[in-house]
């Protein structure tokens, strides 16, 4: 079965920064891109990043570029979000997702909370 566990998330300053990581398992993960999402308070989630299969092509939400980081460890299973000069409004639960064929997978969510 598919599995995504994500870790990292936590409290910071504002201008500091964290690292998400999205351990996935159940499935040949260099085989899919992975994406990384956000909860837009009462709205939809809002895709943040995504990287290719290989790691080769990425993707940011505008309000995200220049700031964030997605990278992978295939060797790993492992899919990353390095958030540097994070500000408060990135404050929301964060999930790692891939599509594998007929169906969308979602880890559980981090939470990131950016405050003094």
């Amino acid at each position: 079965q598919v599995q995504l566990v994500e870790s990292g998330g936590g409290l910071v300053q504002p201008g500091g920064s964290l690292r998400l990581s999205c351990k996935a398992s159940g499935f040949t993960f260099s085989g899919y891109p992975m994406s990384w999402y956000r909860q837009v308070p009462g709205k939809e989630r809002e895709l943040v990043a995504s990287i290719s299969s290989f790691g080769g092509t990425t993707t940011y939400a505008d309000s995200v570029k220049g700031r964030f980081t997605i990278s992978r460890d295939n060797d790993k299973n492992t899919v990353y979000l390095q958030m540097n000069s994070l500000r408060p409004e990135a404050t929301t639960v964060y999930f790692c997702y891939v599509k594998i064929i007929l169906y969308d997978y979602w880890g559980q969510g981090t939470q990131v909370t950016v405050s003094s």
